[in-house]
């Protein structure tokens, strides 16, 4: 893909996504594109269910816009968003504005994910990290904002005085602060990290796809909605206008599903 700067691997039902641009995976326009490219192959072939997000080596998961590439060409938004020469559909590294991307994400953080890269990582559906990684957001000692996602989800996902906090200062979060703050699932030994990766991803690839894709059109539906209107809008056979989440009451996996638990078996879905 666009020159292996990103490596996208099938394992069953599960893609892996693989930053691939040493030695520290930033992403310029090209590798933006590219990560955009993966990211629709795993939403667009029925027999993928999950993918997963990681990067080359053990130091560096993503460290962000490629500012190096970005002081020799200047900020030009109007080559940025161009379709075809710019970050692509995705928005910024493929997948921050790819609102359509309802496969779920597991981010395994196996270094530093700086700026853009942390964006990345909170992006996915689920963020699992390495022990030695960590957080970091030095857009405010650049002379930009964290605006790629950071500014607009952090205070979402994190007590927002510690997101107000982080933004400003530029510090580090390290892997026991994120945890702490429930950014991060679980955090691993730095050999344990893809395999933990891998087999949580196989374990979500056992429910039906319908429902995969329903549940993460839903979550992003209802955020910031009010109980009373979150349940009287999402129910099934409702007129809320989702997708996935309006094919499962006739779907014939949701059918599957609940003969295969009265028979006392394992499902088999087809995704239909």
């Amino acid at each position: 893909m666009s020159d292996n700067l990103v490596l996208a691997e099938r394992r069953g039902k599960v893609l892996e996504i693989v930053l691939n641009r040493p030695p520290v995976n930033a992403v310029n326009r090209a590798m933006s594109r590219a990560m955009y490219k993966a990211f629709h192959t795993l939403q667009s072939d029925p027999s993928l269910t999950c993918g997963i997000v990681t990067g080359t080596g053990e130091r560096v998961f993503c460290a962000g816009w490629d500012l190096k590439e970005t002081a020799e060409t200047g900020i030009n938004f109007d080559d940025d968003y161009h379709p075809e020469k710019g970050f692509g559909p995705g928005g910024f590294a493929g997948i921050t504005e790819y609102f359509d991307l309802k496969k779920p994400i597991i981010a395994a953080v196996n270094g530093a994910a700086i700026g853009g890269g942390m964006e990345v990582v909170i992006s996915c559906d689920i963020i699992l990290m390495s022990e030695t990684a960590y957080f970091a957001l030095p857009e405010m000692q650049r002379g930009i904002l964290a605006d790629a996602g950071a500014v607009q989800k952090l205070p979402r996902l994190i007590p927002p005085m510690i997101a107000r906090e982080f933004l400003l200062s530029g510090r580090r979060m390290l892997a026991e602060e994120a945890m702490r703050w429930g950014l991060v699932y679980k955090t691993f030994k730095p050999a344990d990290l893809l395999p933990a990766a891998r087999a949580m991803a196989e374990e979500i690839s056992k429910g039906a796809p319908i429902a995969l894709q329903a549940l993460k059109e839903v979550l992003q539906f209802t955020d910031g909605m009010n109980i009373v209107d979150a349940m009287r809008i999402v129910r099934m056979g409702g007129k809320h206008g989702l997708e996935m989440y309006g094919k499962i009451p006739t779907s014939e996996d949701a059918m599957e599903g609940i003969r295969a638990f009265a028979e006392k078996r394992e499902p088999v879905f087809k995704g239909k």
